[in-house]
């Protein structure tokens, strides 16, 4: 199932992976389950990751046997401004329903 704000803005690798770390921000992720579960090729995903990381948009958290971890750096502005856009999308979407239900409804 496609999010609401993938419909909106887009089905791109780039928007997938915010889609992700986005709603599970509490966590980290190595970069393979980020990959899966974003539904992005692991070969798209190193190309963007590097981009991420050097605009520090995640942050390494810890390693786990082998693999490093990371999550969504909450303490850097541009994400903080990303996400306010992101649920602002997806905001309005959702009272657009709530609109359409009150009108079919009367």
């Amino acid at each position: 199932m496609t999010s609401v704000f993938l419909k909106l803005e887009g089905n791109t690798v780039r928007n997938r992976l915010w889609n992700f770390l986005i709603i599970h921000s509490e966590f980290d992720y190595s970069m393979k389950d980020i990959a899966k579960f974003s539904e992005v090729s692991y070969t798209a995903l190193k190309e963007i990751w590097k981009e991420f990381a050097k605009r520090e948009i995640v942050k390494y958290t810890r390693d786990v046997g082998n693999a490093k971890m990371y999550q969504l750096n909450r303490d850097n502005p541009l994400v903080e401004k990303f996400i306010d856009y992101y649920w602002s999308v997806v905001s309005s979407e959702v009272e657009k329903g709530f609109k359409k239900e009150e009108i079919l409804a009367a």
